[in-house]
């Protein structure tokens, strides 16, 4: 079977492919997602004057088959922005046909347009498929903890 593969923004008309997407990424790497009004906060984040949230999906004939997200950050001990790749997914049968390179060479040009210093991101230990493409890639882990603080609902004592 032949292939059509791209990677380009995300438009509106994507918004409730990225939903499915969202779910399966979740699934694959055993975590919970709750649908909750993602598509249109999504709309806003995405798509406002001053986007906080910047994403590009990847089509085969037009059916998206994965995505990427990245928001801009601010670093306070080099006193720089950089690029956090919040989330990259590629369906099973697109994995290793290029996406993933695809998709951090995108990566790389929006940091640079963006006057990022570096990009940097995150993936499950356990995600041996992951880690393995990003170091080919040429990205180096750090070894660090993400912790997760929820404060809706918390009193401030």
């Amino acid at each position: 079977m032949s292939h059509d593969l791209q990677v380009r923004p995300i438009e509106p008309g994507h918004l409730d492919a990225l939903l499915a997407l969202c779910r399966e990424h979740a699934a694959y790497e055993q975590a919970d997602f709750h649908d909750n009004g993602q598509v249109e906060r999504w709309r806003s984040a995405l798509f406002s004057q001053r986007a906080a949230l910047h994403g590009w999906i990847a089509t085969d004939r037009g059916e998206p088959c994965g995505f990427m997200t990245v928001t801009i950050d601010y670093a306070t001990w080099s006193a720089e922005p950089f690029a956090y790749m919040d989330c990259l997914y590629l369906r099973e049968p697109y994995r290793g046909m290029g996406l993933g390179r695809a998709f951090l060479e995108t990566l790389r040009a929006f940091a640079v347009a963006h006057r990022c210093g570096w990009a940097e991101w995150q993936t499950p230990p356990d995600n041996a498929l992951g880690v393995g493409f990003y170091q080919r890639m040429g990205a180096r882990a750090k070894a660090k903890m993400r912790f997760n603080y929820d404060v809706v609902g918390r009193d401030a004592s």
